[in-house]
């Protein structure tokens, strides 16, 4: 969050360290490292927290914020500035018209007052989304498969980063969407069955892997233990080629046979490959990653796709996108797969100039199969199929029912790849990994919560 930023510094300040939270900050530890010694962060931060007129909720932020991960696949060093992990970079990847219109309501309500309004919307909106007020003001609005209190989502949030307290700062779209994320953990923390992420991104740097240190390994394991079934949906396709996705997640499946994982805990967890276009789930005492065969998950309409409707498209697409790079002069290289086109740029260039290639191919593009058409940030590509098909295929494979399934992205805007999940299941809108390890930290939390609860009434 934008006050992530602000909230981290106080805290490192308090602890006798720096920005960074690490050597040349003014603090040393006895043994002269420049170390805080263990615990000082922690306390530090019940101290900012008294400071702030702290209650029970804001110390288990802080918890979730500070607290190291234990060492179980390697260290990474950590510092109370990694709380600063909710900042947005760019411009055009923050583009919601639902975010905006409340945003723009702030020139006439506090933030309160907009969630206050906007909590009477969506409940509304979800009796009736047809005619609702929400779809009269924002034509392009979705559904909400489970209800959402943002009023507690702010309040919540309100007592961490003093938006309340502000008087000329509004909040930007960055802590809105955050807002919103709140909400829509704790909202589907009780009915989850299924949770899926994107990527490059959102697990992981673009183009990077997960490595062994990686701390979403910890996490993904923890959901799949708490019997909900998780699965990375990715552009990626290898077709035929298994150990290309087992690349990609090297070090988490080194985790389970580390761990060595019962089978009913690792079926839990499966691949989508190429938006749609390819599953896989772990098989074996060696925990190794197959494909599942597309008659046993692929939806009728998706296995009647022919060979040669599916390069046709790829050939429209490409002469789209090569029309479209020489218009913007933009040297390119192409890379074709099975089920996918895309442009690489040769040169330096901008964000934009991707992006009027993306929307390009999604107004010009005329295909007798759903495609996708995307903005990856460093290049453009169209695949066959989208997140969408995708994700429905595997909750009808998995018996998951919409209220039941949360979506994790990077990428929701126009030109991204995830926008598509959200006619199927709720989504939770990140803008890197290390939002994507607070979040889930906090739908782990509430998870843990649910289970002491039950266990108490039972």
């Amino acid at each position: 969050m934008a006050g992530l930023l602000q909230g981290a510094t106080l805290l490192s300040s308090l602890a006798g360290g720096g920005p960074g939270g690490g050597p040349g900050g003014g603090a040393s530890s006895s043994s002269g490292s420049g170390v805080a010694p263990p615990g000082a962060a922690k306390q530090a931060g019940k101290a900012a927290a008294q400071q702030l007129g702290s209650s029970s909720k804001s110390e288990e932020w802080l918890d979730l914020l500070q607290t190291p991960e234990p060492d179980m696949f390697g260290t990474r060093a950590r510092s109370a500035s990694d709380a600063a992990v909710l900042r947005r970079k760019g411009h055009l990847k923050e583009q919601d018209k639902f975010i905006q219109f409340a945003l723009d309501m702030h020139q006439t309500h506090t933030t309160l007052e907009v969630m206050q309004k906007m909590d009477r919307w969506i409940a509304e909106h979800r009796k009736d989304p047809r005619t609702s007020r929400l779809r009269r003001m924002v034509p392009t609005i979705g559904n909400f498969f489970v209800p959402l209190k943002l009023v507690d989502a702010f309040l919540e949030y309100d007592e961490f980063f003093a938006l309340s307290r502000r008087q000329y700062v509004h909040p930007n779209f960055a802590e809105l969407r955050h807002i919103f994320n709140i909400a829509q953990v704790h909202s589907s923390a009780q009915l989850l069955k299924l949770i899926t992420f994107d990527a490059d991104g959102t697990l992981y740097a673009d183009g990077a892997h997960i490595e062994h240190d990686n701390e979403m390994i910890r996490h993904i394991i923890a959901l799949m233990r708490s019997n909900i079934h998780v699965a990375i949906v990715t552009a990626a396709g290898y077709p035929g080629a298994p150990e290309r996705f087992e690349q990609r997640v090297e070090g988490l499946l080194a985790a389970f046979r580390q761990l060595n994982l019962p089978q009913h805990i690792t079926d839990r967890f499966h691949i989508m490959g190429g938006e749609c276009n390819y599953l896989l789930r772990v098989a074996g005492p060696d925990k190794r990653l197959q494909f599942v065969p597309d008659s046993e998950w692929k939806s009728p309409f998706m296995q009647s796709w022919t060979e040669p409707q599916c390069q046709r498209l790829l050939d429209d697409a490409e002469r789209l996108l090569l029309e479209g790079a020489h218009r913007l002069r933009l040297p390119v290289q192409v890379v074709r797969k099975e089920r996918a086109v895309g442009v690489v740029p040769a040169a330096a260039t901008i964000y934009e100039v991707l992006e009027e290639l993306a929307i390009t191919v999604q107004n010009q593009l005329q295909a007798e199969l759903p495609f996708c058409a995307f903005n990856g940030g460093n290049d453009v590509f169209v695949d066959v199929g989208n997140k969408s098909l995708g994700l429905e295929a595997l909750m009808c494979h998995l018996g998951c029912s919409p209220s039941e399934v949360l979506h994790v992205g990077d990428r929701f805007s126009d030109t991204g790849n995830d926008s598509a999940t959200r006619d199927c299941c709720s989504i939770l809108w990140v803008a890197n990994p290390e939002e994507t390890d607070f979040f889930i930290k906090l739908l782990l939390n509430d998870l843990m919560k649910r289970r002491i609860n039950s266990a108490y009434i039972e």
